[in-house]
């Protein structure tokens, strides 16, 4: 049997689609569709059943997937492997947001370098566009703040963030205990710092805690959230930060919390990786320390 049909079937069923199995395979759909085809024909079975949207395995493509994916997995990993064998040294080609990978998770990836790993990060604001890029094998390990569907990625729980309403010590005076007795309606005189103009931090906070939406208009928009907590301690707005990044500028005074809410709100990470991977000891190795590294976090 053809390995090149066999991998275009594993796909598919990790992917769920024809059309998204052909952007990762680099194929043509008409292509995609050819080989599973060609497949079916030589088993005498049908592997899909074809939907409106996407395709669902049949009882012998869920068998055939089961038995040829784990040996598929072998190959990349012997194939993977050998691009490495010269220098010795694995590389691990690692995406997620900004902030969070450079505060949280290179720092604790950092001890492996003696070990014979070699980072590479990119930064994505968008979990869309980070688990596209993982599933297209442009990253090896991935953190996102959405879990993927489908069987093509596997996603961990990773940690919660808390996110905290912060502004400088100028703004907080100048509230005073007003926002203890009317909430949002006087946070809503302060000018926000966000990371976009949607305001989707200030806008989740908002709808989680005052079960509304938030009547302001960003004044200071910046796509980093280290920026955001420049521009808020130095008095352009409120802002909402997750606690890990602005803890230590709350200790110092930098930036005071507006609120205190009965349950804060959380946002989950995700350590999301190609199914089958994890059998590749340098991304196994990674997944399993920032696991480890997340129960102090």
């Amino acid at each position: 049997m053809d390995l090149a049909l066999l991998r275009t079937f594993v796909t598919v069923h990790r992917a769920g689609s024809f059309t998204r199995a052909a952007a990762l395979l680099g194929l043509s759909q008409p292509a995609v569709t050819g080989q599973i085809r060609t497949l079916e024909r030589q088993l005498g079975r049908p592997l899909f059943l074809r939907q409106a949207r996407g395709v669902t395995p049949t009882t012998i493509g869920d068998e055939l997937a089961h038995r040829a994916a784990p040996h598929l997995d072998a190959l990349v990993e012997i194939t993977e492997t050998g691009l490495d064998e010269e220098s010795g040294v694995r590389t691990l080609h690692l995406a997620g947001p900004p902030e969070f990978t450079s505060v949280r998770a290179l720092p604790a990836l950092t001890p492996l370098i003696s070990q014979g790993l070699a980072l590479r990060a990119s930064f994505f604001g968008n979990a869309e566009e980070t688990l596209d890029g993982l599933a297209a094998g442009h990253h090896d390990l991935a953190i996102a703040t959405a879990r993927p569907r489908g069987g093509l990625l596997t996603a961990t729980p990773l940690c919660d963030e808390e996110h905290v309403l912060v502004a400088s010590p100028r703004w907080a005076a100048r509230l005073g205990h007003d926002v203890l007795r009317k909430g949002h309606v006087v946070l809503e005189q302060l000018p926000v710092v966000e990371v976009h103009e949607s305001l989707p931090l200030v806008s989740r906070y908002w709808g989680s805690v005052f079960d509304s939406r938030p009547a302001a208009a960003g004044a200071v928009i910046a796509p980093d959230l280290r920026a955001v907590l420049e521009s808020a301690a130095a008095g352009a707005g409120l802002a909402v930060l997750p606690r890990y990044l602005c803890e230590a500028a709350l200790e110092r005074g930098e930036v005071v919390a507006l609120y205190d809410p009965p349950v804060p709100p959380l946002r989950t990470y995700f350590l999301v990786v190609r199914t089958g991977t994890l059998a590749l000891p340098h991304i196994a190795r990674a997944h399993e320390w920032l696991l480890r590294a997340s129960v102090d976090w």
